[in-house]
């Protein structure tokens, strides 16, 4: 059948048709295409330096025991913010008993502490190291308090017996408020336990580098290792900002992360 249009009435069915066709087609790509949904917060990512510190279980027999901080003023010591602190991880098993302690795998560890006594002071201080079954020294030597308040690390040396695989050790850190020191001492205390790594903990750090092993070490609960690698590494290269993170991490991993500002004092 043939259709009879002007040409206006022929041009303005052919806009409607076209406009008609189009809105058509729009509808259907709107249709197939996938709707994003939105992306949830996600929660923040740990940084990079975030250590994990695997706590061991406690060894068998009474728990460890100990002290992790120096304690109320005595004699005349003065107060002070932040109590002589030993750098080591402290739980409550059960929970009338903070226990103080932590392994490694050294012969000849290194243990580390906070001081906030000063050489101006004149405080004798003192580590000793003892064998907690028979209570005998091991080792014993004075402390030189530094010139100023800071992180000092307290070696065992070569010359002193090696620690024996599985034997506890009892270790304290003594500060005396008088010269002669005839008052109770403001004192830290805990244990070290020396356990041998497995081989495929060995072959592990044989492949890594310090900075690495400062994780595999905190990773499976050689606490003492951990901390001197990267206190050594520190103190080798006092400006670097990712050991200084990974420092605080470490020590915030055990509750102690206030205490990542006060500098490390070489001896």
């Amino acid at each position: 059948m043939k259709l009879n249009l002007d040409p206006i009435k022929l041009v303005l069915l052919l806009t409607l048709s076209s406009t008609s066709l189009l809105s058509s087609f729009s509808l259907v790509v709107a249709q197939s295409t996938p709707t994003q949904p939105s992306q949830p917060t996600s929660p923040q990512s740990p940084k990079s330096g975030t250590v994990k510190v695997d706590l061991p279980n406690l060894p068998p027999g009474p728990p460890p025991g100990g002290r992790r901080f120096g304690g109320a003023r005595r004699g005349s010591c003065p107060d002070v913010k932040t109590p002589l602190t030993a750098l080591v991880p402290s739980t409550e098993q059960p929970s009338s008993v903070t226990n103080v302690w932590g392994l490694t795998t050294e012969e000849h560890p290194q243990l580390w502490f906070y001081l906030p006594y000063t050489k101006s002071s004149g405080y004798p201080a003192e580590f000793v190291l003892l064998d907690d079954e028979t209570k005998d020294s091991v080792y014993k030597t004075a402390i030189a308090l530094p010139a100023k308040a800071g992180i000092i690390k307290v070696p065992i040396p070569e010359n002193v017996p090696s620690l024996q695989v599985g034997k506890q050790y009892r270790w304290f850190f003594n500060v005396y408020c008088y010269p002669q020191k005839q008052s109770t001492p403001i004192y830290v205390e805990g244990v070290i336990i020396r356990k041998s790594p497995s081989q495929t903990l060995v072959q592990q750090l044989q492949k890594s580098q310090p900075i690495q092993q400062v994780n595999i070490y905190a990773n499976n609960g050689f606490w003492y290792d951990a901390l001197t690698t990267l206190g050594q590494l520190r103190q080798t290269n006092p400006q670097n900002n990712t050991l200084q993170t990974q420092w605080r991490d470490l020590l915030a991993a055990i509750g102690l992360g206030e205490l990542a500002i006060q500098p490390l004092l070489q001896p």
